[in-house]
């Protein structure tokens, strides 16, 4: 078990060296100068060429591209991010500013998909071929094919334009006002964790119905259990493997799809400075929002693959 983990470390690194690595490189080869777009942006009007080398030269872009890769790295594993060339602060105390608001609506989405989709699915699988069942299969195809910003437009429009339940877009602390933030968040939460949802009770279904099928559910069922000891203690553990590594992945999903869903909804998370970013081309910032996005996806798959000895004690780490 100790050598497993010790080597699921080694290979988390690994993944997060070539992230940081394929960034660095994607972002220093888009078109554009950041610090051309910082002074067109601001109010210093027009730059000199020699303004323009001086601040290249103190944010280190004449370096070649290796010595500026490896200068990075070096000041991450010392806990420094760089500096942010459009909002002249340091990129963690950014992070750390932004990262709370996308947690907020993240886990209570992450633990929505979970729930609801797990709990859908089973239903599904019971009642397989029956009105429920067919309304599971309908919202989870739904679910996956629908367009994420097209439903965050349509629940703008129809919950907060027409029927005035909930607020159009922001953000509010929960410590400043609870009920207001609470109502804020529904539908960005709801759209975040539609698609995982929809994938999850879809898994969950599928894998269901292959465990029912096994011989050791005609035993219990033949041995005269009760039908709820039979689902939940021997039919669902079962079967819950492969929807709990795909749990791995609706991280995954949702710190994606948070890009999309907090600029709908004008809400100052993570997502929304990546976006800024990368149209400022602000190197330090988006190079720093990955990192940390890669530990939590990294780490995240890391306690997936852990949890399959608990789920399936034939499972042993070797």
């Amino acid at each position: 078990m100790t050598a497993y983990i010790i080597r699921r470390f080694i290979q988390a690194l690994a993944v997060l060296i070539i992230a940081s690595a394929v960034v660095f490189l994607v972002m220093n080869l888009l078109p554009g100068d950041p610090i051309r777009i910082y002074f067109s942006s601001s109010a210093l009007g027009r730059a000199t060429p020699e303004q323009i080398a001086l601040w290249r030269h103190e944010f280190g872009l004449d370096r070649p591209l290796i010595v500026q890769y490896v200068d990075w790295v070096s000041h991450v594993f010392r806990g420094d991010l760089g500096d942010s060339i459009m909002k002249g602060e340091k990129v963690s105390t950014l992070i750390a500013r932004r990262l709370p608001i996308t947690i907020y609506l993240g886990l209570p989405a992450f633990l929505m998909s979970l729930i609801f989709g797990i709990t859908a699915g089973v239903l599904s699988a019971i009642k397989r071929g029956r009105p429920l069942d067919t309304g599971v299969t309908v919202f989870a195809n739904l679910g996956i094919c629908a367009p994420i910003f097209w439903v965050g437009i349509v629940m703008i429009y129809l919950f907060a334009l027409y029927l005035g339940w909930l607020p159009t877009c922001g953000y509010t602390s929960p410590f400043e006002d609870f009920w207001l933030s609470t109502r804020q968040i529904i539908m960005p939460v709801f759209c975040l964790s539609m698609f995982d949802m929809a994938a999850t009770a879809r898994q969950t279904r599928s894998a269901m119905l292959e465990v029912t099928r096994q011989d050791y559910i005609r035993t219990a069922w033949a041995k005269g259990l009760r039908e709820r000891t039979v689902i939940i203690r021997h039919a669902l553990k079962n079967s819950l493997i492969p929807v709990i590594a795909y749990q791995g992945m609706c991280i995954s999903d949702i710190l994606g799809v948070s890009v999309i869903i907090e600029t709908v909804f004008n809400i100052p998370g993570m997502g929304r400075l990546s976006v800024e970013s990368i149209f400022n081309h602000d190197y330090a910032v988006i190079q720093g929002i990955i990192l940390i996005i890669a530990i939590i996806v990294t780490m995240a798959n890391l306690l997936v693959d852990l949890s399959y000895g608990w789920l399936d004690p034939r499972v042993r780490y070797e």
